[in-house]
């Protein structure tokens, strides 16, 4: 009577339809999610957290806790209307005569409230059995009532309703007319007719008036709510959902109808219990009403302590909850049912039904858009095992569900809505942040999954070019504990590119029962979460080290996604350093450093691979047309420290893009010198090195024009976009050592003869390089201050006569020795752009 009297029969219909068709969508998802697996006590909390994982469950378990409880407090509410409109003294009377007895005020109206919660609560401390029985009965007596409602429009005659409203002189009189079937009153009805709620003073509106109207459409969850307690909830819930919401929809149509044809619009408005005094039997409607509200008071109650005890057993808000998981013996939840009781009488001070109508409507509107959501995300991850026996239903009709209950929630309360959203997200970062990980699986994981997969297949290595190069990383690990700086550092190199951390396991498969990698997985994972660095793991067993970076270099990423770059830690004699047990991971959190890791080798600890084999890793990464870096002692590098520095000039990067090994070969704008530069630039440019300062050094010879090389070199750095200082380094005294320095000045054969080899060095050159002339140029290098945070060194090609390995090996040694963090850079990959 309310919604036709204020909004005309179009527009009520036009509510109903609205109404029902956001609850039949949700009841579809609902249905969908109910059929796809064994449910337990939590109704939509349930579903909704083991869809959509841990935050979002919790949060909407919270939101519709929350909304449960506004319902029951609105269904007291609105019975306690009803008893003091059937009993309450008129307005103006100070004594009541015949059956009105009951004195009328905000604190009496909160006693009568009080009493009548307390009736629901005792229903619902007996236990779920009850309930269930109490509710039958109630809905046989709402039958037989509206058997009764339906006989008397047609049975009772023409009469006049005279109506008693408070007002502030005294008492305002008006008469209501029932006029029976009349096309007249029927027409006055059509449109719509806002007025003044008399219950609350406030002007009606569409929102306003749907607001309360969709309270009595709420009740789809009822049977979800009581998942834990149905035989055969994935029967029961589909079933009973979708025949009471045809049943109600059917009921709510005929009855505004009926309402129109034969109730005037004064009649409607004004008198909202004028149903019992058209009726044939007036006592039952009282009956009726008072059984309908009770039976939604209990069940939102009852609704209210199930998600309040599943919340709490499932720990997500550990000892906050922790009350509610009481339960008794058997296995009723009665902490939860107290608590929610008390949470509901909290509510009652609201004080009238239309006062939290909105509020309540805003909370159901949004659970039932996160039930659709949670049933739209299983249907778009395409998980195998989302496979509900209820089919009908598609991501279309879960995004309609989506789209009503949002649109709906913004027209009726713009306040309410932007509250609740805002309530709802900081549950979320709340839970994200400091709830357990749980074993329900993550929804976000499969969403994550089929976009990525999707976006790989798209992502078409033929489409590559040189402007959006960056370098992907394998960074090739044999213990974490010795390694835990160089990682953190690769990490800084990477500049938003594939990261991988590899490993090499020496066993044989075929002599183990089992996959020894497997277990090692976790541990591996743990670290890179500790380390904070955007890496993934990959594991391999080999019969050796070179064959186990050979398998990972062919088989790492996928698609588009492949590492281009390999990073391997420098091959000395060393002792390894537990970086580790000194990282800030662990030591300011106090944590222990992740188990599954063995202890560090020993000096006497023989090595897993050899001098000739570490440099046959870096001849079959360079044929597989991989970059190379070579990292020395870079768990010596402090960044923290170095980065924090307050003195004056910041650290410095030292780049030295010439083969100091070659210097009849000194170019500056070879493939593997702009690498080499492209790489301190990439580390310059990631946030922790912004302030550190490039210093790229140009070695020149006396006669050759230095002035005009380093303009050239400025030149180069300028159309690169690199910004560097550049330091002229005289090495005449390094490149008399060298034994080609007799064949004549750059330019000349021994140039010549290089360009006509391509990118393999003499094999001769290894062998006649002296210690005295690598000495030399280590020295010259040590020399530059002031010493630098890292060095970027240019790496030549290993010589072709696997022979000569280990003197090679031997060079590189003598020509880093001491020079603390450094990077021995080769790159085969043309890198840089001068495009736009």
């Amino acid at each position: 009577g309310f919604v036709v009297g204020h909004a005309g029969l179009y527009q009520a219909l036009a509510m109903f339809a609205v109404a029902y068709f956001i609850i039949g969508m949700t009841v579809l998802s609902v249905c969908a999610i109910a059929t796809n697996g064994a449910l337990d006590a939590g109704g939509a909390y349930y579903m909704i957290s083991r869809a959509l994982g841990p935050e979002f469950g919790g949060s909407i378990g919270i939101m519709f806790f929350l909304a449960n409880v506004c319902g029951s407090a609105l269904y007291v509410l609105g019975l306690v209307e009803a008893v003091v409109d059937s009993f309450g003294i008129p307005p103006g009377q100070e004594a009541g005569t015949g059956v009105h007895v009951l004195p009328q005020s905000y604190w009496y109206e909160l006693l009568y409230g009080t009493v009548l919660l307390a009736l629901c609560l005792l229903v619902c401390l007996v236990g779920a059995s009850i309930y269930a029985k109490a509710t039958f009965l109630i809905f046989l007596i709402v039958a037989v009532v509206l058997g009764t409602i339906l006989v008397s429009f047609f049975a009772t005659r023409p009469l006049k309703v005279p109506i008693h409203l408070p007002h502030f002189n005294g008492t305002e009189t008006d008469n209501g007319f029932f006029t029976g079937f009349s096309l007249n009153t029927l027409r006055d009805n059509l449109g719509g007719g806002y007025g003044v709620d008399y219950t609350t003073g406030q002007m009606m509106s569409f929102s306003s008036v749907f607001a309360v109207m969709f309270n009595g459409c709420t009740g789809i969850m009822a049977g979800s709510n009581m998942s834990g307690d149905l035989k055969r909830p994935s029967y029961s819930i589909p079933r009973g959902t979708i025949s009471a919401v045809l049943f109600t929809y059917l009921v709510y149509n005929l009855l505004a109808f009926l309402m129109c044809a034969t109730c005037n619009r004064i009649l409607l408005q004004k008198d909202y219990g004028f149903l019992r005094d058209i009726s044939i039997f007036p006592p039952l409607v009282t009956v009726g009403i008072y059984a309908a509200t009770l039976s939604a008071a209990m069940s939102n109650l009852i609704g209210a302590s199930r998600i309040l005890y599943a919340l709490a057993r499932d720990d997500l808000f550990g000892r906050a909850l922790a009350l509610a998981k009481k339960t008794s013996a058997s296995g009723n939840p009665v902490m939860a049912v107290i608590i929610s009781w008390l949470v509901v009488q909290v509510v009652l001070f609201s004080g009238k039904l239309n006062t939290i109508a909105s509020v309540v409507t805003t909370f159901f509107l949004l659970v039932y858009a996160t039930v659709n959501l949670a049933c739209l995300a299983l249907e778009w991850a395409s998980a195998p095992n989302f496979r509900p026996t209820f089919r009908y239903f598609t991501w279309h009709t879960c995004l309609l569900g989506i789209a009503g209950c949002c649109v709906m929630m913004f027209l009726i309360s713009p306040v309410s809505a932007s509250a609740s959203l805002g309530f709802l997200l900081l549950l979320l970062l709340a839970l994200h942040y400091l709830s357990p990980s749980s074993t329900w699986g993550y929804i976000s994981q499969a969403l994550i999954f089929h976009q990525v997969r999707k976006y790989l297949l798209m992502l078409d290595v033929r489409k590559d070019h040189v402007k959006f190069w960056r370098p992907q990383m394998l960074l090739m690990v044999q213990n974490p504990r010795g390694s835990a700086r160089l990682i953190d550092f690769v990490n800084d190199l990477k500049k938003s590119g594939l990261y991988v951390l590899g490993h090499v396991e020496l066993q044989d498969l075929d002599m183990l029962p089992s996959d020894p990698l497997q277990p090692q997985q976790d541990s591996w994972l743990s670290l890179v979460d500790k380390l904070n660095v955007k890496a993934f793991v990959s594991l391999t067993l080999a019969p050796s080290v070179r064959h186990g970076v050979r398998q990972l270099l062919f088989t790492s990423g996928l698609g588009g996604m492949r590492p281009n770059t390999l990073v391997l830690g420098f091959y000395d004699d060393e002792a390894p350093q537990d970086g580790l047990a000194r990282h800030p991971a662990f030591t300011s959190a106090r944590e222990e450093v992740p188990l599954g890791f063995p202890p560090l080798r020993t000096p006497t600890t023989p090595k897993l691979l050899s001098a000739r084999e570490y440099v046959g890793i870096v001849a079959d990464a360079l044929k597989m047309l991989r970059n190379v870096l070579l990292a020395r002692q870079l768990e010596s590098l402090d960044k923290a420290w170095e980065l924090r520095r307050a003195a004056s000039p910041p650290p410095t990067i030292h780049v030295w893009p010439v083969n100091l090994l070659r210097p009849d070969s000194a170019r500056y704008a070879d493939t593997c010198s702009l690498f080499l530069l492209q790489m301190a630039c990439v580390l310059n440019m990631a946030r922790a090195w912004r302030r550190a300062r490039l210093r790229l050094f140009l070695c020149v010879e006396a006669g050759t024009m230095p002035h005009a090389q380093e303009e050239k070199l400025r030149q180069l750095l300028k159309d690169l976009r690199i910004q560097a200082q550049i330091q002229l380094v005289p090495w005449d005294a390094i490149t008399r050592l060298h034994w080609q320095t007799c064949r004549g000045p750059p330019g000349g054969p021994a140039e010549e003869e290089e360009e006509e080899e391509g990118v393999v060095n003499f094999p001769t050159n290894t062998t006649q390089v002296s210690d005295e002339y690598v000495c030399a140029a280590n020295k010259l290098v040590l020399e530059q201050s002031p010493a630098p945070a890292v060095r970027f060194l240019y790496l030549p090609r290993p010589p072709a006569d696997t022979s000569l390995y280990p003197l090679y090996l031997h060079q590189l040694e003598l020509l880093t020795r001491g020079l603390g963090p450094t990077v021995l850079v080769h790159g085969v990959s043309a890198v840089t752009s001068t495009q736009l």
